[in-house]
């Protein structure tokens, strides 16, 4: 344990972990392509910080060890496997996911992704369903012939959502001119 610093409570535990833990598993993700591989190797980072009682000085550098952590141990899957980089690849563009540019772009996506799905929950469920299958670009008939509904009735669904997701996510805006 570093000096200065309080070990962690199985309270704080749980908060690192309830907090964390998705966006980890999504983040892991862009490295591997694998979810179940990424769900295991962010679980063993969780476990090695419990066993180790690692201390941290603040939430923003929890979240930062845990970012990078997981960027290290995806490395080290990739390496040891040699999965999905064959050794050329991997030499060539090593210096491009070590980067702190790629890792804070990763993050940035995934705390981005958090965000917006959060704030499509607090939608009505029809405006929801109507909002995820347009994400996933289906056409406004294409929705209204899944969920059995008016083309009319989607367009009303949309409009709908997006004023209400303009009001909760005006905000990133901003925050993504700052980082663009």
């Amino acid at each position: 344990m570093r000096e200065g610093k309080k070990e962690p409570t199985l309270k704080d535990y749980n908060k690192f972990s309830k907090s964390l833990y998705p966006q980890l598993c999504v983040f892991a993700y862009k490295y591997l392509n694998d979810l179940e591989i990424s769900k295991d190797l962010v679980q063993e980072i969780f476990i090695k910080v419990w066993e180790d009682k690692t201390a941290f000085q603040d939430d923003d550098h929890t979240t930062e060890y845990f970012y990078k952590a997981v960027r290290n141990k995806c490395f080290n899957h990739l390496k040891s496997k040699r999965h999905l980089f064959t050794e050329r690849y991997w030499e060539q563009n090593i210096e491009t996911y070590e980067t702190e540019e790629f890792l804070m772009y990763g993050a940035v996506v995934v705390e981005t992704t958090v965000i917006i799905e959060n704030a499509i929950k607090t939608l009505p469920d029809k405006a929801a369903q109507v909002i995820r299958l347009s994400i996933k670009d289906y056409t406004n008939d294409e929705i209204a012939k899944k969920l059995s509904t008016s083309v009319n009735t989607v367009k009303g669904h949309k409009k709908v959502a997006y004023c209400k997701l303009r009001n909760l996510l005006g905000f990133l805006r901003q925050v993504l001119i700052v980082i663009t």
